[in-house]
């Protein structure tokens, strides 16, 4: 008999959820309109779960899940589990780390093109026959220059060292600012935030986030000041939004790269009304090669935690 695993979220690369079909019996806890009952039903079978890093999981679940022995999420964020809850039971939690920091990476220089040069309203422009209306040189005001600009990087990880590579294939002096300075990281460390955002144009969150939270308020963004630009691609709850509306509206800031919100996907609708913020659908590892790579990992935790083994990059045992 196959193994049962409780999946909590869709994984969008079929040959993954081919694979998982074949070893396993999958409960798809998403599709059932009855979750309650569902999980009455078959909770007691259930040796695995596999989740997202937003979605997460319940203690409350966890307890209805006697048979549980491996908690996989499909994703960086484990801010959405209790980790030493899950310890104190002896069930590993792994996550995917490291198989979206390209894209990642990617998507926060994208952002800082996009919000910086404007490419959303010029695109907007065209599409909307506006240019064929108003032909002249002034219609659209200019943007301003990403090379060189001063690039503060918030989280040095893995996605933070990435963005630094990319950027600095811009001229862009890269600062950063951690829990402590990287020994292995060529870039100046700066303690405190405040002082990062003051001395940069554009301020990148790529922390981990699973402990921060409202770090960048109104005295961070005013730091910052006119002529910077946020670009998140860590955790919405790293920013108060409140803060955010009121420093874009107010010239506070130049802009805002968003892909990440706090209460997603519920996205404050005074952030809709101007071009010079540039939102995404929490979209910064949706990618085939990605989404490929993490479920890869996922199916690995399944298999070795199920075979007895501890698994590759548990944060719990």
């Amino acid at each position: 008999m196959k193994p049962n695993i409780l999946q909590l979220n869709p994984i969008l690369i079929p040959a993954i959820n081919d694979t998982l079909a074949s070893r396993y019996t999958v409960h798809r806890l998403f599709e059932q309109n009855d979750k309650d009952a569902y999980i009455s039903e078959h909770g007691a079978s259930i040796r695995g779960v596999i989740t997202g890093g937003h979605t997460g999981i319940s203690n409350d679940l966890i307890e209805r899940l006697p048979a549980l022995e491996v908690i996989a999420v499909n994703g960086v964020g484990t801010d959405a589990v209790d980790l030493a809850f899950a310890r104190s039971r002896g069930i590993p939690v792994t996550a995917t780390f490291g198989a979206l920091t390209e894209d990642v990476a990617d998507l926060a220089i994208g952002l800082m093109l996009a919000v910086c040069r404007e490419i959303c309203a010029g695109n907007e422009f065209v599409k909307s026959g506006n240019w064929q209306k108003n032909p002249h040189p002034g219609a659209l005001p200019l943007s301003r220059r990403l090379s060189g600009k001063r690039v503060g990087i918030v989280g040095m990880g893995k996605v933070g060292r990435a963005i630094a590579q990319r950027a600095s294939a811009f001229n862009c002096p890269i600062s950063y600012t951690d829990l402590r300075r990287m020994d292995d990281v060529p870039h100046p460390f700066v303690a405190d935030l405040l002082s990062l955002a003051r001395g940069c144009d554009f301020l990148v969150l790529a922390a981990a986030a699973d402990k921060a939270q409202g770090i960048v308020n109104a005295a961070v963004l005013d730091a910052l000041g006119k002529n910077g630009y946020l670009i998140n691609v860590a955790r919405g709850k790293l920013v108060v939004e409140s803060d955010l509306v009121q420093a874009l509206q107010g010239g506070v800031i130049a802009g805002a790269g968003l892909d990440v919100f706090v209460d997603e996907p519920n996205v404050p609708p005074a952030l809709f009304d101007t071009d010079r913020v540039v939102l995404q659908a929490h979209r910064a590892s949706a990618t085939v090669e990605s989404r490929t790579a993490m479920g890869e990992m996922v199916l690995a935790s399944l298999e070795q935690a199920l075979a007895g083994q501890r698994p590759e990059g548990s944060l719990t045992t």
